[in-house]
């Protein structure tokens, strides 16, 4: 079990030492069917690496938003054995996993900037970026869409925002990729140097930016923020690196694992992307239901300040809970037939999951779904015959999941 601090009540860790334990290689394998299978019949589980997963969607989204269960702060480096470094650091100095003052100390100067009036500005650029990078490829007739698309655009949506040089959005996604494998729960211990490493490049990349842009403001997001921060005089040098370290990793890796979700669902449901090509005024309900059938974001997690009762057992105290929001979204309790993709769904929920819940439910929320309405509207205008060739594998169940290669093609 993942005991953030030392547990004195050892009673109420006694009362659920008979949950089922699962491993992190069994889930990966079919995480679908093992959540399906366990969510029937517990609240919760314990993950062998650690610590508890809960299942159900009603009981997510009550403890999203019960302030008896906080963010992770440094314990999830900490169950790896990181206890210093970058990735440390990326978990100790972010607004993330902060939690009371110090969350809202630094969250505050990216509320108003992420707004959502603000962020609906964004709207015709980024349908730009999506057709200009559509038009580089089109007359190929074929694409590996991952890496020349889906990593492509929410890098340069994030990279604008920022003022960042479009030359370098191929070496800051690798970093970013290589970050965020050390965030999910089945990170193996020789991956994490790698992980290290690429954090270490990403904050020196990130504190040579906000030093040039301190030498010479622009009119941008960046400069707008760096302005705010430093009139208000709240946050360390190192809190302003890593909020923005975070504000990139959060802004690309995510939104990449979602453009290309919702595309492949839809050509592997031929009927229902005909009907977004015909009905762009489908398109919202397309990629919440992409989102909700196959989440980029998997879990969240978080530590739990008291023993809190759950459908009928007790999380203990101070202990890593993983509230599987992968799995509330298959939840049979929430949705009708959740196993079955419906872009036409009425059941979904006014907040989706996968965007977290409570005080730290994500920041750029907004951004995202925009980058992915528009890149989805741009793909079904402009090359409605495509043709699914290869699909992508999509791999994890915990934290930020991961994929291969997606190859389509079309007539031009």
């Amino acid at each position: 079990m993942a005991e953030v601090v030392g547990a004195d009540d050892r009673a109420a860790l006694a009362a659920v030492e008979d949950l089922p334990v699962l491993s992190a290689a069994d889930l990966d394998a079919d995480p679908h069917g093992m959540f399906r299978k366990y969510r029937a019949a517990y609240p919760f589980v314990r993950h062998e690496t650690g610590g508890y997963l809960v299942l159900r969607h009603a009981d997510i989204e009550r403890l999203g938003s019960d302030l008896r269960i906080a963010a992770s702060e440094t314990a999830h480096p900490e169950l790896f054995g990181v206890t210093e470094g970058a990735l440390f650091d990326l978990f100790a100095h972010g607004m993330l996993t902060a939690n009371g003052a110090v969350h809202r100390r630094r969250r505050s100067p990216f509320s108003r900037s992420f707004a959502a009036r603000m962020m609906a500005d964004l709207r015709p650029h980024i349908r730009r970026s999506a057709e200009q990078l559509i038009e580089s490829w089109y007359a190929d007739g074929q694409v590996e869409f991952v890496g020349r698309f889906a990593a492509q655009l929410p890098a340069q949506v994030i990279g604008d925002l920022l003022g960042l040089p479009r030359a370098d959005i191929p070496s800051f996604t690798e970093l970013v990729y290589a970050v965020t494998r050390f965030l999910s729960a089945s990170i193996l211990p020789d991956e994490i140097p790698e992980s290290e490493v690429a954090c270490q490049q990403l904050r020196a990349y990130v504190e040579k930016t906000i030093e040039d842009r301190r030498r010479a403001p622009r009119d941008d997001f960046l400069s707008d923020f760096l302005g705010k921060a430093d009139a208000a005089g709240e946050l360390s040098p190192l809190e302003i690196i890593f909020q923005i370290v975070q504000l990139i990793v959060g802004g690309t890796d995510t939104t990449r694992v979602a453009i290309v979700m919702q595309l492949a669902l839809l050509l592997q449901h031929r009927e229902q992307w005909e009907a977004v090509c015909r009905d762009p005024s489908l398109i919202p309900g397309a990629v919440a239901e992409a989102m909700r059938f196959e989440p980029s974001v998997a879990s969240f997690i978080r530590v739990t300040a008291e023993d809190i009762e759950v459908g009928g057992a007790v999380l203990p105290a101070r202990q890593l809970v993983i509230l599987s929001t992968m799995s509330a979204a298959r939840d049979e309790g929430a949705y009708e037939r959740p196993d079955v993709f419906d872009i036409r769904r009425t059941d979904q929920p006014r907040l989706l999951p996968a965007f977290g819940a409570g005080a730290h439910r994500c920041i750029g929320e907004a951004l995202a779904r925009i980058e992915l309405e528009e890149s989805l509207a741009a793909l079904a205008a402009r090359i409605p015959q495509l043709r699914l060739d290869e699909a992508p594998a999509i791999k994890g169940h915990s934290g930020i999941r991961r994929l291969d290669t997606m190859r389509i093609s079309w007539r031009p």
